[in-house]
């Protein structure tokens, strides 16, 4: 493991998303602050999401050794666009929508819990450094681009359907 750079990529990014998490749960119901930080933090998973698959997750699904990690975490992250596109129908005010979040956080939290303490110290041990500098460029250069496109894309779209 010569390069993990992809590796402190993606757990800065997961540190900055339990950060909003925490933020979004401290906010009161009324009030703009909910939804703006919601929306900062849909759009911030979104790219990260995107970027990860291909970058790490493209590589993952290649080898039969990681492959099964790999299509679990991609589909746990359609089940948190799934969240987002439910959550965009509840007023955020609402207890509705607080209950749906302390849901969505809950996977989200165990999503990113399980990446760092499984599936990224299963993937060191079968990724060469190089392979791991590689990934760690795309998912530099992939996530400006994800995070421009998830700006522009409203939740609940059928884009990862």
């Amino acid at each position: 493991m010569a390069d993990a750079r992809i590796f402190a990529d993606l757990k800065a990014d997961h540190d900055r998303h339990r950060a909003l998490l925490a933020r979004i749960d401290d906010t009161s119901g009324a009030g703009d602050e909910r939804e703006t930080l919601f929306e900062a933090f849909r759009i911030e998973v979104s790219a990260h999401a995107a970027a990860e698959e291909e970058s790490l997750y493209a590589t993952m699904l290649a080898n039969p050794e990681l492959r099964d990690d790999a299509r679990h975490s991609v589909s746990e992250h359609k089940e948190i666009d799934d969240y987002f596109g439910e959550l965009a129908e509840i007023e955020t005010a609402s207890d509705a929508w607080l209950t749906k979040f302390k849901e969505m956080r809950h996977r989200y939290e165990h999503h990113i819990d399980e990446e760092e303490e499984e599936m990224f110290p299963a993937a060191a041990k079968e990724l060469s450094g190089d392979e791991e500098a590689r990934l760690a460029n795309i998912f530099e250069t992939r996530k400006p681009k994800e995070l421009e496109r998830a700006e522009a894309t409203p939740a609940g779209s059928d884009e990862r359907d």
